[in-house]
């Protein structure tokens, strides 16, 4: 299932690139910006500044689950089913209400793909897989990438890596490049953070550097996590010397996604303001560089 297909990309990965997110994710981090693609299902947004009142087409589509509150909507989502979400699938004219999350075809994902075939080939562009985590639709990223090979297309996968090694091995042959999140080294913080494992994580990034992959590391830097340098240090050395990668990327917290948990009903637990500290930015690209790696800055 897929929740998003967006064209003329150029900060996910090399050249210009189509990006396909993929719905569902199996860790649950405090400060994740794609809230709507935790979920392997079909999800609800409502935006009340957005909703008509008076206009009740939602609640006619789903009657019983969606209410007429004080401040909106009262969405009962624990009562939503596959008949209803098709039912309330573009039944709001403002866009107040949406589904989130859609199944379609590698034929049909790939006609879209191949539209901009050109710019990729002149700007050394390709497909990029993002969500979510790929991985956890492992047939369809597979499949994806395989198409995209066939098309001599360039392939690129988002990856936070929190999966079983038996989903990622059979795309190796056809990812050229891993775009990889090393949030922390630490079990016990990682878990807290993010209700995962650590270990699979690091052991995922081993075997991708045993296989000679070739993998950028991206460390998003969150105040209260990971944005010090006793954390910055250990991920850096972790990705100099145990992966013995190149490139890093370091991507400074920034709160765009938070309107997004208002829109799913959810709470959201990371900072309420950006990072804003650029003694340890300075910090973290300089011990990358004296680690031997290229180090950028991702806004």
């Amino acid at each position: 299932m897929i929740f998003n297909i967006q064209r003329y990309s150029t900060h996910d990965g090399p050249g210009i690139r189509t990006v396909v997110f993929l719905k569902g994710c199996s860790l649950g981090c405090r400060w994740c910006q794609n809230p709507e693609s935790r979920s392997r299902t079909r999800d609800v947004l409502f935006d009340a500044r957005l909703c008509l009142e008076g206009c009740g087409l939602c609640q006619q589509s789903a009657h019983g689950i969606i209410e007429r509150a004080q401040n909106g909507l009262l969405i009962h989502r624990e009562k939503l089913s596959e008949k209803t979400l098709d039912a309330l699938t573009d039944c709001c004219p403002t866009q107040a209400l949406t589904v989130c999350g859609q199944e379609q075809q590698v034929a049909d994902i790939m006609t879209t793909v191949l539209r901009d075939k050109p710019f990729y080939d002149r700007s050394g562009g390709g497909i990029t897989l993002s969500g979510g985590e790929p991985f956890m639709n492992p047939t369809l990223a597979l499949a994806l990438f395989k198409a995209s090979h066939e098309q001599g297309i360039h392939t690129a996968v988002e990856t936070c890596l929190h999966v079983p090694w038996h989903y990622i091995e059979p795309a190796l042959p056809y990812v050229d490049l891993f775009l990889a999140d090393l949030k922390h080294v630490d079990s016990d913080i990682f878990k807290q953070w993010t209700d995962g494992s650590a270990k699979r994580v690091l052991d995922n990034l081993k075997r991708l550097a045993a296989a000679g992959k070739q993998i950028t590391i991206r460390v998003p830097l969150i105040q209260g996590f990971n944005a010090d340098e006793a954390s910055i240090t250990a991920i850096t050395n972790f990705a100099a010397d145990e992966l013995k990668v190149h490139d890093i990327h370091f991507l400074p917290y920034h709160t765009l996604g938070m309107n997004k948990y208002t829109l799913l009903g959810q709470p959201y637990s990371a900072p309420d303001k950006p990072l804003d500290n650029p003694a340890i930015l300075d910090f973290a690209q300089h011990y990358a560089r004296q680690k031997g790696l290229t180090a950028t800055l991702r806004g």
